[in-house]
């Protein structure tokens, strides 16, 4: 793509980063339902968490996508975690998300010297797990995601 850049992501980003967040999830339909105010939050946490694994790629001078995540000290070495990446669906399959995903696995490695990343994603959905997997990405089969109404779950620990 003409015009692209990746840098680091600013402040004065953030804005424009959480409506395209928004729009992301509400063309892929994964039944998350983002508002510019959640997504904004999300990524003012990953800016004041990790700053130096906070991507932005622009197409002349305009944010269009971004890749954000974190390091995590682990039994085995550091682990790139918790990312999130996402493209504006005008600039989909033109291979920004590629370009963001080796920028930060090359900073992750020279920096922190990630030896993995870890992340989550879709199961019932063929992309984004299609995508990963065309990278050399592998399901963990004895991993499970869980999920608990705090309510509910010290409701359920004060019986016991």
């Amino acid at each position: 793509m003409d015009n692209l850049n990746i840098r680091l992501i600013k402040k004065s980003d953030l804005k424009t980063l959480a409506r395209i967040y928004t729009k992301v999830y509400t063309y892929s339909d994964v039944g998350e339902k983002w508002i510019d105010t959640t997504s904004y939050n999300l990524l003012v946490y990953w800016y004041k968490r990790q700053p130096d694994l906070c991507l932005v790629a622009e197409s002349s001078g305009k944010p269009i996508g971004a890749f954000v995540a974190g390091i995590k000290p682990w039994h085995d070495g550091n682990h790139l975690v918790d990312g999130e990446i996402f493209v504006d669906p005008d600039y989909q399959k033109k291979g920004i998300g590629r370009l963001l995903s080796i920028e930060m696995y090359k900073r992750a490695l020279k920096k922190y010297n990630a030896i993995c990343f870890d992340a989550t994603t879709f199961k019932d959905k063929k992309f984004p797990l299609s995508w990963y997997k065309s990278q050399g990405f592998a399901e963990v089969k004895n991993w499970t995601i869980i999920t608990g109404d705090l309510r509910k779950v010290l409701k359920g620990l004060r019986r016991n």
